[in-house]
């Protein structure tokens, strides 16, 4: 009979847990009975205080010519509803991400995003939370395409404040405002593998807030900053250093004797032809700004060294024929004698191109490597 009791009643844990669950159920019911989710937590009493935090599982990546970067988060927020209080063996109920729809939740969007992606698989990548003060904490894993405004004038040697800012889309700072649940400081963090950047190096992050003003009145903007400094490698392989071979391989017509007229003609068209076959390649990675870069001042004065040592040609070339003439015109040229004799200016080339490059690669590299990069924008 005992074991027949047993069997039809469960055991006493089980017993428990069946009375927890009812009680639960009839907690929620009654919360939600008579619950109204149009309306905000305390209306007409007091402001709705948000706290937000971020945490950044993945970073990247950044486009330059759309100037806008991608970044995968977990995006939680944290608020009051009195409403909600219960009392029960639990002082904090998990809740199914369904129940996110029968309460108030806060009506936050992106100002400087793009696209946005809640993610569903396998299920809604949400969480939810109740405490027994009526406390909700509200999580979801979202992928954010944000503008992050560029200024290039530095490029390759440029650094980036790309910012995230979101806040309310309806309710002015009379009824809702934003906090950071740990200070400025710590709550926004990124995971130690979570950046999947090529050509940057992520440095910091920080976060501040900033007040609008509208026609419909003031709003608070949460901002995140996150802080790139380019990697200048991948750039000295593909552009700076094919640009300075090529100035190099300019200058070696200069060692050929004047009287050499193809090849000197070879190296100084192919030379050019290169130099500009760079600059529409480099061009060709960055966004139609109106401005000229750092690439684009190292790029112009290669070429400028590729196109005299062109000229230099030319006008060594025109005073050798008349050199010639006045041979032809003197009298018979004598047989034993060579005229393959290296020009005054060429011998002035050989020393004046080199040191002259060679100093401007000296300043140039000085200036963009030793200063500080101007961040624009950042807090």
């Amino acid at each position: 009979i005992q074991l027949l009791l047993a069997v039809a009643t469960g055991t006493p844990k089980e017993a428990e847990l069946n009375d927890n669950i009812t009680i639960f159920t009839r907690i929620l019911d009654g919360l939600l009975d008579g619950y109204d989710n149009r309306l905000r937590p305390g209306l007409g009493e007091k402001v709705t205080e948000i706290k937000t935090n971020i945490f950044v599982t993945s970073f990247g990546p950044v486009s330059d010519t759309e100037m806008e970067y991608t970044i995968d988060v977990f995006f939680r927020q944290s608020w009051k509803d009195e409403r909600l209080c219960f009392k029960g063996p639990m002082e904090m109920l998990p809740l199914n991400n369904l129940l996110a729809s029968n309460i108030w939740t806060p009506d936050t969007f992106f100002l400087n995003g793009k696209k946005s992606i809640a993610h569903n698989m396998t299920t809604p990548n949400k969480l939810l939370r109740l405490k027994d003060d009526g406390t909700l904490l509200y999580t979801m894993r979202l992928t954010i395409s944000a503008e992050c405004p560029m200024q290039l004038e530095d490029f390759p040697m440029d650094a980036h404040a790309c910012p995230l800012k979101f806040g309310s889309y309806a309710y002015p700072v009379s009824e809702v405002v934003y906090t950071w649940t740990q200070g400025a400081t710590k709550s926004v963090v990124v995971a130690e593998e979570g950046s999947r950047l090529n050509q940057y190096h992520l440095i910091r992050q920080t976060a501040g807030t900033e007040d609008i003003y509208t026609s419909r009145g003031q709003y608070t903007v949460m901002m995140a900053h996150f802080y790139l400094k380019r990697k200048i490698g991948y750039f000295v392989i593909q552009t700076y250093m094919p640009c300075f071979m090529t100035v190099i391989l300019s200058q070696v017509s200069f060692w050929l004797n004047r009287e050499s007229v193809p090849a000197r003609t070879v190296f100084g068209v192919t030379t050019v032809l290169t130099m500009t076959t760079l600059s529409i390649s480099a061009r060709n990675s960055l966004p139609k700004v109106a401005y000229a870069t750092a690439m684009d001042w190292f790029i112009a004065v290669c070429y400028a060294f590729v196109f005299s040592a062109l000229i230099e040609f030319a006008t060594v070339n025109y005073f050798t024929k008349r050199s010639w003439m006045s041979i032809f015109l003197d009298g018979a040229p004598d047989p034993k004698k060579t005229y393959n004799s290296v020009s005054k200016i060429d011998k002035m080339a050989r020393i004046v191109f080199p040191v002259l490059f060679g100093t401007f690669n000296l300043v140039y590299w000085a200036t963009y490597l030793n200063r500080e990069p101007v961040i624009k924008g950042a807090v």
